[in-house]
C-alpha cells in the first residue's frame, strides 16, 4: 500500500480538527492536536478557532492563567502551546538540542563564558524565577553574576533551554509586550525514551509522516529519530511510520474552507510542505525571515493568505481563481473571524502588512 498525496493530505486534516469542528474543550484540543504555534499571541487562539466549535478565548485565557495550558520553548527553538505532560516530554526530548544550539554558538563562545559557569548561573536565575520575573529583572539578575558579556548577552543562551514557562501578562491575547518567565519544576526523564514518546505523540497530531518529516518538526537529528522509533510500536508503510489502529480518510472526504493562524503548525510540521502548501506558493507564504503568512485553506489545500482590511472586513487573496462558491464558503469564515477578532484585535498581524507587497493581486476581494 501506497498513500496517495490527498490521503496524506486528509490525515492531517482530521487529526488536526480541519475536517469539521467539534465540540471538545481547550485542553482536549491541544492534546489532540499535539502542539500549537505560539510565537505570535494571536496564532493559538485563531487556531483553536478554526478547529473548536463554539471556541471561547477566555478558555484558553484560563488554560494560560492557570497553567494547564503552558507556553514554552520546545520544538524548532519556538514559542509553543502545549499542554503539562507533553511539555515535559517535550522538554526532556529537545534540550540536549536546545543547549548545543547555544552553548555551541559562537556568540556564546564570544562571550567568554565556560558551559560550566553558564550552568552555575541557569541555577540562580531559575530559583529567582520561582515566582513569576519580568525579562528585565532576569537580565539584571544575569547581568549581577557574570557582568557585560556582549550582545546578544547569556539571557539569549540560557532561556532557549531552561524550564521557564510564559506568564500571562494581559493583552488582548493573554501576552503582551512586557515579558514575564517562571520556572516550572519538570521530573527527570530517559531523554531517549523522551525523544521516542514525543516522536509518538507528533504521529498522532500529524502522521502518516517520514524521519524527514519529524526531523524537519523537531530539528533533531535524523540518527536520533530513528533510533528512538525503534522504541515505539509502529505501523510503517514504506518511508511512512504511524501510530497503529488509525484510519486514514478517503481522498475525497470533503475539506471545508478555513482562514489559519500565523505559522500554523499544519504547515511546518512536514519536510514535504505540499502536503499542505502547494509548492509553487511555498515562499508567497513562508517569507525569507520565516515569516509564515496567515492563509487560506480550499480543498484543504493553501490557495492564498488573508489580513484584515483597515475599512472593516477581511482582506483574502487568492494565489489562483476560485469558484463562487468557494469564495462564498471563505466570506462565511471571514465573517465569523471578523466578529471573533473584533472583540480582541480587529487588525491582528498588522505588523506582518510589509509582506503584503509583491503578492499576486489578480484575485484579490475584500470578504
Amino acid at each position: 500500500m501506497t498513500y496517495t498525496a490527498r490521503q496524506l493530505n486528509r490525515a492531517t486534516l482530521e487529526r488536526q480538527l480541519l475536517l469539521e469542528r467539534e465540540p471538545v474543550g481547550v485542553l482536549a484540543a491541544i492534546d489532540r492536536i499535539v502542539a500549537i504555534q505560539a510565537q505570535e499571541p494571536a496564532s493559538p487562539y485563531i487556531a483553536l478557532w478554526n478547529r473548536i466549535e463554539g471556541f471561547d478565548p477566555a478558555d484558553l485565557d484560563e488554560a494560560f492563567t492557570a497553567g494547564t495550558v503552558r507556553k514554552a520553548t520546545v520544538m524548532r527553538i519556538t514559542l509553543h502551546a502545549v499542554t503539562v505532560a507533553d511539555h515535559e516530554v517535550f522538554h526532556h526530548a529537545m534540550l540536549p538540542a536546545l543547549r548545543a544550539s547555544r552553548l555551541h554558538d559562537k556568540r556564546f563562545k564570544a562571550m567568554g563564558l565556560t558551559i560550566e559557569r553558564a550552568d552555575e548561573v541557569l541555577r540562580h536565575m531559575l530559583e529567582y524565577a520561582a515566582e513569576p520575573r519580568t525579562k528585565k529583572e532576569l537580565e539584571a539578575l544575569l547581568h549581577s553574576h557574570v557582568g557585560d558579556v556582549g550582545q546578544p548577552g547569556i539571557w539569549w543562551a540560557l532561556a532557549s533551554y531552561a524550564p521557564l514557562v510564559r506568564m500571562p501578562t494581559g493583552g488582548p491575547w493573554a501576552y503582551g509586550p512586557k515579558l514575564s518567565f517562571q520556572t516550572v519544576a519538570i521530573e527527570p526523564r530517559d531523554r531517549m525514551a523522551a525523544l521516542a514518546e514525543m516522536l509518538r505523540r507528533y504521529l498522532t497530531g500529524f502522521g502518516p509522516a517520514t524521519v524527514l518529516d519529524m526531523n524537519q518538526f523537531t530539528m533533531l537529528p535524523r540518527t536520533s529519530i530513528r533510533e528512538a522509533l525503534e522504541l515505539l510500536d509502529l505501523v510503517r508503510e514504506g518511508d511512512y511510520y504511524d501510530v497503529p489502529n488509525r484510519t486514514i480518510p478517503d481522498e475525497d472526504t470533503p475539506a471545508p474552507p478555513r482562514l489559519m493562524a500565523m505559522w500554523d503548525s499544519t504547515l511546518l510540521a512536514y519536510a514535504d510542505r505540499s502536503r499542505i502548501i502547494p509548492d509553487e506558493y511555498r515562499k508567497l507564504v513562508i517569507r525569507n525571515n520565516g515569516d509564515t503568512l496567515p492563509t487560506l485553506l480550499v480543498d484543504g489545500h493553501v490557495a492564498g493568505v488573508w489580513r484584515p482590511n483597515e475599512d472593516g472586513g477581511i482582506e483574502a487573496t487568492a494565489f489562483h481563481a476560485l469558484s463562487e462558491d468557494q469564495w462564498t464558503g471563505l466570506a462565511e469564515e471571514a465573517k465569523a473571524l471578523h466578529k471573533f477578532l473584533g472583540d480582541r484585535e480587529p487588525q491582528v498581524y498588522r505588523r506582518f502588512n510589509r509582506w503584503w507587497a509583491g503578492l499576486p493581486v489578480d484575485h484579490v476581494r475584500i470578504l
